[in-house]
């Protein structure tokens, strides 16, 4: 099975025809998709004007696309180096017990889910590599009232997730499923007292 960087040379090699170009940009979606596939698809072909169902796309828009994810996939291993040498660390000093933090990111592992997208048109807009900046910097700070990636107040919670986790607070600006970590109680509290509407489209 190919791996992201050798799908990722298939995207850019001009010797490919368009839809094989378009193939292996959806297969590293299947390696690193951090608001899942569908959302993360949805939102890279928003960015960059192609149209998700055109078999026959601009291969110029399928590279910048590309370029993008690779930012953000950047982001993403780094931090994943930092948290492994953490954990390292702390079962050095005794701590093997995972806390709910290590819990995220079980789910998360490889990159797919970070700031998972239960409605596929509903995310970010802004660049992946930003986004992912954002909640990395709310992981390791203290927990916060608001959404880590778009500062909205407007978190409700949701008892009906398409995928794990099955429940948990979801942001009313960005759609994105907020991992509790990064919440305070408070705002935990507050988000499963707020009346659950209809998500407003970011895209």
């Amino acid at each position: 099975m190919a791996g992201f960087r050798s799908l990722a040379r298939q995207v850019r090699d001009p010797r490919c025809d368009p839809a094989l170009r378009r193939y292996s940009l959806r297969k590293c979606l299947e390696r690193f998709a951090p608001y899942g596939h569908r959302a993360t698809w949805d939102h890279l072909c928003t960015r960059h004007g192609i149209d998700p169902d055109d078999r026959d796309p601009d291969p110029a828009r399928l590279v910048a696309a590309l370029a993008e994810l690779e930012e953000a996939r950047a982001v993403w291993l780094a931090y994943e180096r930092d948290f492994a040498e953490r954990r390292k660390r702390e079962k050095h000093d005794g701590l093997r017990r995972p806390g709910s933090f290590d819990d995220w990111h079980r789910r998360t592992w490889g990159g797919n889910g970070i700031a998972r997208c239960d409605d596929p048109r509903v995310h970010p807009t802004d660049p992946l590599a930003d986004v992912l900046r954002r909640l990395i910097t709310a992981l390791e700070a203290a927990p916060s009232a608001v959404c880590p990636v778009c500062a909205d107040p407007g978190i409700v919670w949701r008892q009906d997730l398409d995928q794990e986790p099955w429940v948990g607070p979801v942001c009313s600006g960005c759609g994105i499923v907020v991992p509790q970590p990064v919440l305070t109680r408070e705002a935990l509290w507050a988000a499963k007292r707020a009346p659950v509407g209809a998500l407003a489209s970011v895209a």
